[in-house]
């Protein structure tokens, strides 16, 4: 597997590498995001790596670049941990936020578990041999597509707002705590940020609902989590 590293920190790339290559991945780096994208044009990587605070594009905008023609995990690591930061991350298509200083170990982990997630997704999709969906109430989800429709509109979804959507509609009227829909959907468990659940679901919220502040399809039960009420 085949990891790309888009940090200007020549220390910090050294030792995502060096922990990577341990552990058995092939790594290149860039030290710009200029560089990183011309990287990603003419060669194959199956996941990146990217700091937000890069020299000339910033993290943002190499991220919403990828995000226009591959869909591969994509892994913000970086020292800006406002909660703002980590919603616009999430929202322009990241998998995850990483915040510096960052245990090594639990990077390779992370980067583990979105690797098998990204395959298990990935070969579910080769060979499907019918069209599984999806309906509640004129929101259609196509499950071998990952489509999402509203009264027959195309609702633009990231990767993961997908999966989350999709695991909410397969498991319906159930109430989800935050940790729970981390772990069944991102992977991982209490390692990792279960606020990134909550970002996901007002993101979802956004293009789904006609009134996100009175959501008809995932509801909020205080104190308790998420459910998609069918």
């Amino acid at each position: 597997m085949r990891i790309l590293i888009i940090e200007d920190d020549a220390e910090i790339a050294a030792l995502e590498r060096d922990y990577l290559q341990i552990n058995g991945y092939e790594t290149r780096v860039a030290g710009s995001g200029a560089q990183g994208l011309a990287l990603l044009r003419g060669e194959s990587f199956d996941l990146v790596i990217l700091d937000v605070m890069l020299p000339g594009m910033d993290g943002f905008e190499v991220l919403q670049s990828i995000r226009e023609t591959s869909d591969i995990p994509a892994l913000i690591v970086s020292a800006r941990g406002e909660d703002v930061d980590k919603i616009r991350g999430l929202g322009l298509g990241a998998d995850d936020y990483v915040i510096k200083p960052f245990s090594p170990g639990e990077l390779v982990a992370r980067v583990g578990a979105h690797l098998a997630r990204y395959r298990r997704l990935t070969e579910k999709g080769e060979g499907a041999p019918h069209r599984h969906a999806l309906t509640i109430r004129g929101l259609r989800i196509d499950l071998d597509d990952r489509r999402v429709t509203r009264a027959g509109a195309e609702v633009p979804l990231t990767a993961r707002e997908f999966d989350l959507l999709a695991f909410l509609a397969q498991n319906p009227n159930r109430v989800w705590a935050k940790d729970d829909l981390f772990e069944r959907v991102w992977g991982m468990d209490a390692m990792g940020d279960s606020g990134t659940v909550v970002v996901h679901i007002k993101k979802i919220r956004e293009k789904v609902e006609l009134d996100p502040q009175n959501p008809q399809y995932i509801e909020t039960v205080w104190g308790a989590g998420y459910r998609l009420r069918v």
